[in-house]
């Protein structure tokens, strides 16, 4: 077992180990580039806790981001959460 990547794939599960996390990061994974407004909408969330968690995400490299006038665009810097992700959505969690 290779411990760099047993390192790498903990870290990526503790930085995005929640519901709002996987929403923002399966928003990103099908367009490019979200604004903190339309991550809001599409997720139905409240605006302060999807900046929160953005701003969570970027600090530990997972998203970049870029300001543009007023809005920030945010994307996928860490492309590695998608294959976490992915692996997970093969196992069959309903058996848990």
């Amino acid at each position: 077992m290779d411990i760099r990547k047993v390192e790498k794939v903990a870290f990526i599960l503790k930085a995005i180990g929640n519901p709002l996390r996987i929403g923002i990061i399966d928003a990103l994974s099908r367009k490019e580039e979200l604004t903190v407004k339309e991550l809001t909408n599409q997720l139905e969330a409240e605006q302060s806790l999807v900046s929160h968690n953005l701003l969570n995400m970027k600090l530990k490299g997972i998203l970049a981001s870029r300001r543009e006038g007023k809005n920030i665009y945010y994307c996928l810097k860490l492309k590695e959460v998608l294959k976490v992700i992915e692996c997970m959505e093969q196992c069959n969690i309903d058996d848990f």
